[in-house]
């Protein structure tokens, strides 16, 4: 498996381009279903995150990029943790994912562009997150390689991702809900129940967090760590360039 796989998808590209499909049609109602299907958990999620990374933020001269920012809700939480005047970047490959980050966000700079083809030179970011969109990638090796590709030395990726819970008793009620109530809510607010029926099918099918880390490690990051969040729903994976 080089990446994400949706039914019906033979090849890279058409991976690529259901996964844009699909994103721009549910973009009207992302945040609402986000939000209620994780119980607001996800704020959570993104908050730890920042901390996380509040080291590097804090820095006046840092270059911050979020890749598969989708409506901006990391970016947005990335910007409280910057000095004033120091702008974080968000960019995704789906439009109407970014008409509405720009309607939330105003002054970040977003732009439109390919995860695994980054419009910047080599090493020229400071710090790189995604959140919730690494598993949606049509190759996650390439993805990986274009991450530590634009950080400078001693940069960080941070990858926060949906996971499986190692808990069997937890899992198992983890995974009736992803595949027999997620996609009848997902569906009913977005119209697009085919989108939430990929999902627990797309975390399914993800990497391991202890495999995503040895891939990280395998394409040059180094102090490479992980950190499961709410019983395993969650992993972080942190990277640097050494």
């Amino acid at each position: 498996m080089k990446g994400t796989t949706p039914q019906g998808a033979r090849s890279e590209r058409e991976a690529a381009e259901w996964v844009r499909a699909m994103f721009g049609r549910v973009a009207h109602r992302y945040d609402l279903a986000n939000h209620l299907l994780s119980f607001n958990v996800d704020r959570y999620w993104r908050a730890h995150t920042v901390a996380r990374v509040r080291h590097v933020l804090a820095r006046p001269a840092t270059r911050v990029l979020d890749i598969c920012c989708g409506t901006g809700d990391l970016v947005r939480a990335l910007q409280r943790g910057r000095p004033a005047g120091t702008p974080v970047m968000g960019s995704d490959f789906c439009h109407p994912m970014l008409v509405a980050a720009c309607a939330k966000l105003g002054s970040n700079p977003l732009f439109e562009a390919d995860a695994l083809r980054l419009p910047l030179p080599d090493a020229s970011l400071d710090l790189i997150t995604v959140a919730f969109g690494f598993r949606n990638l049509a190759n996650y090796e390439a993805g990986l390689r274009e991450m530590r590709r634009v950080l400078r030395s001693g940069g960080l990726a941070a990858i926060l991702e949906f996971s499986q819970p190692p808990n069997p008793l937890f899992g198992a009620l983890y995974s009736f809900y992803s595949r027999h109530v997620l996609p009848v809510i997902g569906g009913a607010l977005s119209g697009s129940r085919d989108a939430y029926t990929y999902l627990p099918e797309s975390v399914r099918k993800f990497p391991a967090p202890e495999d995503l880390a040895e891939m990280m490690c395998a394409v040059g990051f180094g102090s490479v760590e992980f950190e499961r969040l709410t019983g395993g729903i969650v992993a972080l994976h942190l990277g640097s360039a050494p």
